[in-house]
């Protein structure tokens, strides 16, 4: 099969190699799936440059989420035909025309799904779906902030909270996105290149906090955002896309770290605020249950019209580089998607 491989800490332009590898044969509980279509992360791209701390050890071929038809499954890999169209959330792999997925990550998808969208429904949806209805509960007129609102965790997270009832503030670097954040449902856009957001916070809310912060860029963002939160407020972390901007060494670490602040169990108990953290790679490895309750409720809600995914663009296999560059770049909005 064809799989592309990263050979190198790099560029999306140095970095990748079409490569000849075996076809994998699917172990106990997983199913072996046809990839047409595949999805790009933002995590990607830190593992292409060597940021990642949860990337195999190179070559390694990369993604977390494919679309396709189900080719065999494995021992106790129950409930699944050849040909059936399926999502699948891998675990590393998924650049590839075949890859491997626990069945407790995979969903049948029904014929005639848009198979671009889909690709969104697994890292990003699920991301964004276990955030916010399984390790919190959101409650209607909760006041709510997004940062990175029109990527595809920020897309899902600001749709979640609009259906609960909340009151949603988006955050974004340009004005193309903010209008996108409002056609989604937020109440509030801010764009943080050109504003200070906790000042605009201030603004909005006035004499209130806030009660909910969903953060995927960690750092200063982080510090500033828990300072916003009200008695009985959440933080909910799932990335540090701050960090990607380093170049990786030990004062970039330092300063990614000091930029979080200082937390103590005593101030969070005396000022009621909560710090949550999110890998969906360890709830997949660890608790594959909660995983498999949590794609198939967003694959439920997403055939109720509940969640909508936007396609950001879609890029054949050969142009990966560029794809990984459209990520990178910030520019898009909602979801990247690659084809075989």
């Amino acid at each position: 099969m064809k799989a592309i491989v990263v050979t190198k800490d790099g560029s999306a332009n140095d970095a990748f190699e079409f490569q000849d590898l075996p076809k994998p044969t699917p172990k106990p509980n997983e199913v072996l799936i046809k990839v047409s279509h595949f999805g790009l992360n933002y995590a990607d791209i830190m593992a292409r440059k060597g940021l990642y701390n949860d990337r195999p050890a190179l070559p390694c071929v990369l993604g977390y989420e494919v679309v396709g038809e189900v080719e065999t499954a494995g021992e106790n890999a129950k409930g699944f035909e050849k040909g059936d169209l399926v999502l699948g959330f891998t675990h590393f792999g998924g650049y590839a025309e075949y890859a491997v997925a626990d069945y407790r990550g995979v969903v049948q998808l029904a014929q005639g799904t848009n198979r671009e969208e889909a690709t969104a429904l697994a890292t990003q949806y699920c991301t964004a779906w276990f955030s916010a209805c399984h390790m919190i509960n959101l409650h209607k007129g909760d006041r709510v902030l997004v940062h990175a609102a029109a990527g595809g965790v920020g897309t899902a997270l600001v749709q979640i909270a609009k259906w609960k009832g909340c009151e949603v503030i988006g955050t974004a670097s340009r004005p193309e996105k903010l209008e996108y954040i409002k056609a989604q449902g937020a109440d509030h856009a801010i764009n943080y290149q050109t504003h200070d957001f906790t000042e605009e916070l201030k603004r909005i809310l006035g004499h209130e906090r806030l009660d909910i912060v969903f953060d995927p860029v960690g750092g200063s963002n982080f510090k500033k955002s828990i300072q916003m939160l009200g008695s009985g407020g959440r933080i909910v972390t799932f990335g540090a896309s701050e960090w990607s901007n380093s170049n990786g060494g030990l004062m970039a670490k330092l300063k990614l770290a000091f930029g979080f602040g200082f937390l103590h169990p005593i101030g969070l108990l005396m000022k009621a605020k909560a710090v949550i953290g999110i890998n969906m790679l360890r709830i997949g490895e660890n608790k594959p249950d909660y995983l498999q309750q949590t794609i198939e409720a967003v694959y439920d809600h997403y055939q109720k019209g509940v969640l909508k995914p936007t396609v950001d663009s879609v890029f054949d296999s050969k142009d990966i580089s560029k794809a990984h560059e459209r990520v990178e770049g910030r520019g898009s909005i909602g979801k990247v998607v690659v084809k075989w």
